[in-house]
């Protein structure tokens, strides 16, 4: 895409410059090398570039064009750098009669050598000499750099004369490239000439095949090192998959293999149709414009779309909020369709080389198998001959490739554009590149007749509920654009964006991965991370209904009202067309609606308290549900991203599963409260036989009922070490340290004379210690002591190291308890507030709930996420006069959701609406940090 010149005019005056260079070295007789014409020399150019920039960045907000901007800024660098070599040869080293080796010439490489710059980029420059270095040549090389450093350039340079250029690119595959690309900015001409055709000759000439091959192995190194999606929320818009780099490496490959200057060569050579290359600029200009705001708005070479700047960007290229989407979630819709296209670019490209010059497959993803691929394109013969498909005439297959017979395919029979995606899954088959390009030229023939074809909906339950390769089909499907058509409600959530830091992909890639995730779990590849779901779906009576279900789970995401419901109703509309029973709809879509019941009461309830179990199983009902609900939501956290799912969550599920299997098979009713509490006594008992009986009974007597009803056999036994040690040596204070690797926390237990402050001071010792507490028990003795048990999240992987550090966690909360460790008087908001998270708006929100439990009054605060909130909140709880019995940390993201179980001083829930709402206001407060806490003044009422 070329620039006409006038669109350049009024970025910089060369002209009224020279003149004015002119006249600085007259001024100073002639000699621009004296200091004070360097400097003079550096402020004019120095302003001129500043004048420049200014000028591109308002024209790049007046017409939005990323290639315009990108060209703008190479012609302003190119003219600085004209300008400063004019100015060195004329004033600064002259030379009246010049010898054959003082020649120089001045060439922009890399990104810089197309033409193009990014506010921000490096300025990458070849020197180039005829012979070897002379004395003038190094001199004028030493001037020209240190006038652009100082100019505030980061500059990549390199001097070499032509026969080191030659040897150097053979064997140096970044030399190779960045000669390719190679752009005379000035100097000597014919020297430039001449490296052009000795280059081409002496390295291009009978090399495609390695050039192709180091191209593809780096691009592919490169994605591995990004993220191996294009869909990730915060995309490297240069690096990462999808981004400007792809299609920088399609470009050097048809440059370096077809031999054409422009991209628009691509069309002649018959590699893109007309159509397709509009496509490449349109890509190319959106990704220039994103990257060019990107430095401007930064003042760096940032090459992240990282939250902090998208809303920004977005307002930058005129985004505005529509019903359901951010402004902000619109524009990154729109950043990863252009993504996929470049990935469709990317196929048609390696298409056409192959067609043209191979008449071979690149293998099942290009570049992972290059070795076989540079071995066809150097004349290897084809190893299968084509066959036609078992059962479908109208398709064959050719080396493990899926092709059609015919380009009327899909206009004789519509119901094909589904069917050759299970005939894929089924035969464990790629497509084509030219049948996919056949499939994206007939997608209008997947109308409302497709959709309602029972023909096509068996088949596509078929590949959803496959037992092959679910994922890989599903992401096809959806990279062809047939997901989207026959499912029009899927349509609307491909490449939508969650601003959030919670997902870490978009809509419909999460609902392709969570596919991948089931399978995974079914397959058994998944035993270690969630044990009991692997077991759970061998028994499930009807696995239909759990695919059908975990593909819609978000399809109504991106809408005013909330998905779960609005999801559900979209499930009751598609799944008799897909051919499920009334029965197996009405699950699809309850599973629909609760697909985010079981993490939220698993998270942030009290699991120990009898209301929570028997208010989720009057939810769940049957034990076939709570399996289904159980997978699902297993499934669905794993595909959210990395490290998402965890051990510690993975125990809450599992603690909840069983807790409400006890109930739905009558578990609850067939033993009381005081059978449980002997129960748990009994069996302590039997393992504290070394004890005096005297000391035994003491020591039951000191826990209240609903100590033994939430307590594992396995801790009480070491709650009981823990006391009887603490009372042997009379000391008030203890701990206890327990790293658990599968959980993936460390159990901090401490043992302390009751206070209502103690969770407050220990929350605050963690903040200080920069320890993320995941979860907090807190229980009471008869005696007065406490006995709050707290779990951090692990941060070492090796056991006796995580042992050491909750030690050095356990040894400041004693420090802190006894006042020799004074904790911060209140926490800055704005100084602990991460980057990324400064980018969200999340409102504080606190629900005082008295139906939640019945010897609780459950209070819920969400908000912005930051270091030091638990602490805040504790002692904001502290002072309002209300007992914590138990504490539970969700984080989704930046949002966090902290839920506690509080009575008065006296036991009691707190019934008065007065107290309530003054709950509600102070506790909002601390949550955005707006609350002194300094003084620790009490509110009660």
């Amino acid at each position: 895409m070329k620039i006409p010149k006038e669109d350049l005019t009024g970025i910089i005056d060369s002209t009224a410059l020279q003149q004015k260079l002119q006249a600085i070295a007259e001024k100073n007789g002639g000699d621009g090398s004296s200091p004070k014409a360097r400097t003079q020399v550096l402020k004019l150019l120095k302003q001129a570039m500043a004048d420049g920039r200014a000028v591109v960045e308002k024209r790049l907000g007046e017409d939005g064009g990323g290639l315009k901007c990108a060209r703008r800024m190479s012609h302003l660098q190119d003219e600085l750098i004209r300008l400063t070599f004019d100015f060195a040869l004329a004033h600064v080293y002259r030379v009246e009669i010049r010898s054959a080796a003082e020649r120089l010439m001045v060439a922009a490489v890399g990104g810089y050598g197309r033409g193009t710059l990014a506010p921000g980029s490096d300025v990458d420059l070849l020197f180039v000499l005829p012979y070897k270095q002379t004395p003038w040549g190094e001199q004028v090389v030493e001037y020209i750099l240190y006038m652009l450093w100082d100019l505030g350039l980061k500059v990549g340079h390199a001097t070499r004369n032509i026969d080191e250029c030659v040897r150097l690119s053979r064997s140096d595959m970044t030399i190779r490239t960045a000669i390719l690309e190679a752009r005379r900015i000035c100097g000597d001409k014919p020297l430039f000439n001449e490296l052009l055709e000795r280059f081409n000759a002496e390295v291009v000439e009978g090399t495609s095949s390695d050039f192709i091959e180091a191209k593809l192995a780096e691009r592919d190194t490169r994605h591995r090192r990004q993220g191996v999606s294009r869909y990730l929320v915060e995309p490297n818009i240069k690096e990462g998959k999808g981004g400007l780099r792809d299609l920088n490496t399609l470009f050097w490959i048809a440059k370096y293999h077809y031999q054409v200057r422009e991209q628009s060569g691509l069309v002649r050579k018959g590699v893109l149709s007309r159509s397709e290359y509009n496509l490449f600029v349109k890509c190319e200009d959106f990704l220039w414009a994103v990257r060019c705001h990107l430095h401007f708005l930064t003042g760096r070479p940032e090459e992240r779309l990282s939250f902090d700047v998208q809303r920004e960007i977005a307002i930058r290229l005129g985004y505005t909020q529509h019903p359901g989407m951010k402004d902000v979630e619109r524009f990154m819709k729109h950043y990863f369709l252009v993504a996929k296209d470049v990935g469709d670019l990317t196929r048609i490209f390696c298409a056409a080389l192959e067609d043209q010059h191979v008449k071979e497959p690149l293998g099942q993803h290009i570049g992972h198998q290059i070795g076989g691929f540079v071995r066809r394109l150097r004349g290897g013969r084809p190893l299968n001959a084509a066959r036609p498909v078992e059962g479908h005439p109208a398709f064959e297959v050719e080396n493990n490739r899926l092709n059609a017979i015919s380009d009327t395919v899909f206009k004789d029979d519509p119901v094909n554009l589904i069917r050759i995606f299970q005939i894929a899954d089924k035969n464990g088959c790629n497509l084509h590149p030219e049948l996919t390009r056949l499939i994206r030229r007939s997608l209008k023939l997947v109308d409302s007749g497709v959709r309602r074809d029972p023909e096509a909906n068996r088949l596509f339950v078929a590949i959803l509920t496959s037992r092959n390769t679910p994922e890989k089909t599903l992401r096809k499907m959806n990279e062809t654009g047939v997901l989207g058509r026959f499912v029009p409600d899927f349509g609307k959530v491909v490449a939508m964006m969650q601003f959030n830091m919670y997902h870490h992909f978009t809509v419909d890639e999460h609902l392709i991965r969570s596919i991948g995730v089931l399978h995974e779990i079914e397959r058994g590849d998944s035993g270690e991370d969630h044990p009991l779901s692997t077991d759970m779906i061998k028994t499930l009576q009807n696995r239909k209904v759990l695919f059908v279900a975990m593909f819609l789970h978000d399809i109504a995401k991106g809408r005013p009202e909330d998905h779960s419901i609005a999801g559900a109703r979209i499930a009751r509309k598609l799944c008799p067309r897909f051919g499920l029973t009334a029965a197996e709809t009405e699950t699809v879509s309850w599973l629909i609606e609760h697909h985010l019941d079981m993490s939220t009461v698993a998270q942030s309830r009290d699991l120990s308290d009898r209301k929570t179990i028997n208010d989720f199983a009057q939810v769940v009902q049957s034990m076939e549900r709570l399996k289904l609900l159980l997978i699902l939501t297993v499934a669905d956290i794993r595909a959210v991203g990395p490290g998402v799912f965890n051990g510690w969550k993975g125990q809450l599920l599992r603690t909840l599963y069983y807790e409400c299997e006890l109930h739905l098979t009558g578990g609850h009713t067939r033993i009381s409260h005081s059978q449980t509490v002997e129960h748990a006594k009994q069996s302590l008992l039997e393992n504290l036989k070394d004890w005096p009986e005297a000391e035994r009974e003491s020591y039951l007597n000191r826990h209240y009922k609903a100590y033994w009803l939430r307590t594992d056999p396995e801790r009480l036994l070491a709650h009981a070490e823990l006391f009887r040690k603490t009372d042997a040596t009379g000391e008030q204070l203890s701990f206890q340290v327990t790293p658990h690797a599968f959980e993936g926390v460390t159990e901090v237990t401490v043992l302390a004379p009751d206070h209502p402050r103690l969770l407050s001071a220990i929350a605050g010792a963690c903040y200080v210690t920069g320890a993320n507490i995941v979860d907090a028990q807190i229980d009471t003795t008869t005696d007065g002591f406490a006995l709050d048990t707290i779990f951090v999240s692990r941060e070492l992987p090796d056991d006796a190291d995580e042992h050491r550090r909750g030690e050095r966690i356990a040894d400041l909360i004693r420090k802190a308890l006894s006042g020799e460790v004074p904790l911060p008087a209140q926490t800055q908001r704005k100084n602990t507030l991460k980057s990324r998270v400064k980018a969200f708006k999340v409102e504080a929100d606190v629900l005082v709930n008295n139906s939640w439990s019945d010897e609780y009054t459950v209070l819920e605060v969400s908000g912005l996420d930051r270091a030091g909130l638990l602490y805040d909140l504790t002692r904001c709880i502290s002072t309002l006069n209300l007992n914590i019995g138990s504490a539970h940390i969700s984080t989704f993201g930046e949002r966090v959701v902290d839920v506690f179980y509080v009575t008065d001083l006296t036991g009691q829930k707190i019934a008065n609406i007065g107290r309530q709402e003054i709950m509600r206001e102070r506790l909002a407060e601390a949550v955005d940090g707006k609350l002194d806490l300094s003084a620790s003044a009490s509110v009660s009422r």
